[in-house]
């Protein structure tokens, strides 16, 4: 009787002669996230984002956001496309965002750095609810995710840079966004972030105030006959022209935009000092005024 219950309650073992199977793993793109989008953890997230994280980004970040009005113009479930400097890049937009969407979007982040082991994905996907997506390609696993979270009506961020700035310039487009929305039929919506690198800078793990801005773009939705790769390009010319927007005026910025001519946020192709001595040192400017207080 008790080598039945034994057999009952044990897995099998492996046959004599049989190589065994290597263990299934749990993290990184294994990280199973379908919990943290029902309703007890739902509740969590809610209580985490309207409160403590609420807080921090109004203490810290004090966000200017424009172009709201842009996502009355979608319907249903949108990709979110951002430039990306810092972890509070994450934080601000969902802070952002109207609150029946931000409670209703997932973000794409990468399994190799949120996901690497069973805390931090938790961590990961409880209070941001993060998915784990392969950032060097676009895939299979994580398309298929990303799609089934589209079809049930999620909103989804994407980071196409693939990683932080290592230099305070942008980097290039990815084209993983471009290939779910036309997989999807699912229009982008274009967003700068400014100021989020003086807030938290990458190898650094204290904040520190700093005024930011989100700037919310048009939506774009994919054409039949469009290639991802120029989906991808114009989507990199639309947060292009926002960041332009700021660093000039509305007027300017669609006047360059017209003629494709506004400044890319990759910077110029020169040597690294160079590129460092044409940005300048950003850490002292637009800072958060000391009196300063959130209006709400």
């Amino acid at each position: 009787m008790k080598k039945i219950y034994r057999f009952l309650l044990r897995a099998p073992a492996t046959p004599e002669g049989v190589e065994p199977l290597p263990p299934q793993k749990r993290v990184g793109m294994h990280f199973n996230t379908s919990w943290a989008r029902r309703w007890p953890a739902r509740v969590g997230r809610f209580a985490g984002l309207e409160g403590p994280l609420r807080v921090a980004v109004w203490l810290f970040a004090t966000p200017n956001r424009r172009g709201l009005e842009n996502l009355d113009k979608v319907k249903g479930p949108v990709i979110f496309v951002a430039n990306h400097h810092s972890h509070a890049d994450t934080p601000l937009l969902l802070i952002s965002l109207p609150m029946k969407i931000r409670h209703k979007t997932a973000v794409a982040a990468a399994s190799d750095y949120f996901f690497k082991n069973k805390i931090t994905g938790v961590v990961s996907a409880l209070f941001i609810g993060a998915i784990p997506v392969d950032r060097k390609r676009v895939g299979r696993q994580s398309a298929k995710l990303s799609a089934e979270l589209l079809a049930e009506g999620w909103n989804l961020l994407i980071y196409p840079e693939g990683g932080r700035s290592p230099d305070g310039w942008g980097q290039s487009f990815r084209g993983g966004a471009a290939y779910l929305s036309k997989r999807c039929n699912t229009p982008i919506l274009p967003i700068h972030l400014s100021g989020t690198d003086r807030v938290l800078r990458k190898n650094t793990f204290i904040p520190r105030p700093a005024i930011t801005t989100a700037t919310f773009g048009k939506p774009i939705y994919p054409s039949t006959e469009e290639r991802s790769a120029k989906l991808a390009l114009r989507v990199e010319e639309a947060v292009n022209a926002l960041a332009d927007e700021i660093r000039t005026d509305w007027y300017t910025a669609r006047k360059r935009a017209h003629g494709r001519q506004n400044p890319t946020l990759t910077g110029p192709a020169v040597s690294e000092w160079r590129r460092a001595w044409i940005r300048g040192d950003q850490s002292r400017k637009n800072k958060r005024p000391k009196n300063a207080w959130p209006v709400i």
